[in-house]
């Protein structure tokens, strides 16, 4: 499963949910919403206002969610 993880610089919850992730051993990727015009379109898109925005497989949420990345292991 292919995880996505749409942040922005100085985000606290985004560095938590890097963290998380990096314990875990799962792989993701990082897209920059500051950075990238159509990857906030994409977020915004799914009704999000905040980051992290984190993409896996068929589900997504918002904010640092250790049940959700937990749940990924």
């Amino acid at each position: 499963m292919s995880v996505t993880v749409y942040s922005k610089p100085a985000c606290v919850q985004c560095t938590a949910t890097y963290r998380a992730l990096d314990r875990l051993g799962v792989d993701y990727e990082i897209i920059d919403i500051s950075a990238d015009a159509d990857a906030l379109d994409r977020v915004r898109g799914m009704g999000y206002m905040q980051v992290p925005v984190v993409v896996a497989g068929e589900q997504h949420w918002a904010g640092f969610r250790p049940d959700m990345i937990s749940a990924l292991s």
